[in-house]
């Protein structure tokens, strides 16, 4: 079942802390909010989850292989998402074209084509 994002109220520090937190993650601050609402989620449904060596991993100021499994698996599903935001946010043809450089990509049918900068 489908549902409609409903309007809600936050206290000025969260959306705040959200907005600095969506400028680090490369996210919009509706989608900062809903991933620490999918965060408070997983962590209420495990509680065995360390969140400190969590964003200690996701920060980069701690080892990956030091977390237990499920651990783990949280980051590499956060590492997923800000990934792929990040791919959502490139635009190599119009950066490229900006900048006056030629560039080659594969067409459909795996094709080398060769963009030739305009002057």
């Amino acid at each position: 079942m489908s549902r409609t994002s409903q309007p809600t109220r936050l206290p000025a520090d969260v959306y705040e802390s959200a907005v600095a937190a969506a400028a680090l993650a490369s996210r919009t601050v509706p989608q900062q909010i809903a991933h620490w609402a999918r965060i408070g989620r997983e962590l209420e449904m495990s509680p065995q989850l360390n969140h400190r060596a969590i964003a200690q991993v996701l920060a980069g100021v701690a080892s990956y292989d030091l977390l237990g499994e499920h651990e783990q698996a949280v980051v590499r599903e956060q590492w997923t998402e800000r990934a792929a935001a990040l791919r959502e946010r490139l635009d190599y043809a119009a950066e490229l074209g900006a900048a006056g450089e030629s560039y080659s990509e594969l067409d459909e049918d795996g094709n080398v084509v060769v963009r030739v900068a305009r002057d």
